[in-house]
């Protein structure tokens, strides 16, 4: 009796203590006089993984990507050509385990899944179910992990809708320089980045308010006092009926592959030239990368791409409406502070006719 009372009275225990404390903090912060004085202001990389570990410690997210029929095929396929029976592999951010669980499949002879959220609990019950044998899940953050021996192969799925927003580069680049043997394997590792002029369709296009007029009542007044948060210039989504086509012909604006891409190497900026095929509307820029395991193996999150990988969004950088005619030149100059920071993208664009220049 007593055995089974101890343990339910200290769960009752932390658990009020819990609720205790997460009411002293939403009280904190309601009262921001009151907070300057007990909240430490978090670094924009500490503010990332903070939200990153909440995020994929849910079961909805890790639902989405799971159900993501071409995402998952993908990556069975590439953990089948990458990795051979003795491999020493890195799985990084693992999740529930799939990658790793791909990986041991094929005979890896040590598979170190890295997780620093709650999921790798039962990322390791998974693994214990499905027989899984040779992966040591690590509750850890990858920038803190070491071994005594170099890996031979580096999994990741570390691509955000903007691509580089869950801190791909960073977080492969530090594992590739400590922990790759040298002629190791990173896969996924080539990659496109698309920014490319869209018409959006009629049904689906949303203005900037000051460009409404509804049946007679006019908006363009509030053009005075366009919002200055970098976010209300995105629309993202993940529905591709938003998209009616492309004005152009899509072509790469960034490539790299992370083999040997060094952190500041990623230009400042970018520009992309378009010309326009068939008259029509612009109505803003779509962001989308595509991904390359080897020429005949990709993974893309196109919008128009009927095999795209549905769940991850593609963001829209909203532009005011304007009409080109086939033959026009669309320029688009593209910048950003920090790339992984999406709130730190700038855009703009100009129109050029032919003979312009």
């Amino acid at each position: 009796m007593a055995s089974s009372f101890l343990p339910r009275l200290s769960a009752s225990f932390f658990s009020a203590l819990g609720r205790l404390a997460r009411r002293c903090v939403h009280a904190v912060r309601a009262r921001p006089g009151l907070a300057a004085w007990f909240e430490v202001q978090e670094t924009p990389d500490e503010a990332y993984r903070r939200q990153n570990l909440q995020a994929f410690s849910r079961f909805s997210e890790q639902e989405r990507m799971l159900a993501d029929g071409p995402r998952m095929a993908f990556y069975q396929e590439a953990v089948t050509r990458s990795v051979r029976p003795s491999d020493r592999v890195i799985d990084l951010g693992t999740g529930t385990g799939i990658l790793a669980a791909f990986a041991a499949r094929r005979g890896a002879g040590k598979v170190y899944a890295l997780d620093h959220s709650s999921i790798l609990d039962h990322a390791r019950d998974l693994a214990t179910h499905n027989g899984i044998r040779g992966v040591e899940f690590v509750p850890i953050h990858s920038r803190d992990f070491t071994t005594d021996e170099r890996v031979d192969v580096i999994l990741h799925e570390q691509m955000g809708d903007f691509l580089f927003d869950e801190a791909m580069v960073t977080n492969v680049i530090d594992l590739r320089d400590r922990l790759l043997k040298p002629g190791g394997i990173i896969v996924p590792a080539r990659f496109e980045l698309y920014c490319e002029p869209i018409s959006a369709n009629d049904d689906r296009r949303v203005p900037f308010i000051w460009e409404l007029n509804v049946h007679g009542f006019d908006y363009s007044p509030l053009a005075w006092h366009r919002p200055q948060a970098p976010r209300y210039y995105h629309h993202h989504g993940c529905d591709p009926t938003v998209i009616g086509r492309f004005l152009g012909t899509p072509q790469p604006a960034l490539t790299f592959d992370l083999h040997t891409l060094q952190a500041n190497q990623l230009p400042q900026e970018i520009r992309v030239v378009r010309k326009v095929e068939q008259s029509g509307r612009l109505d803003g820029f779509v962001v989308y990368f595509r991904t390359l395991a080897s020429d005949d193996l990709t993974l893309s999150s196109n919008p128009l791409d009927p095999g795209r990988a549905p769940h991850w969004g593609f963001p829209i950088l909203r532009t005011e409406s304007t009409e080109y005619a086939a033959g026009d030149e669309i320029e688009l100059t593209l910048s950003a502070e920090d790339w992984a920071d999406p709130e730190t993208w700038r855009w703009r664009h100009r129109k050029s006719a032919p003979g312009d220049r």
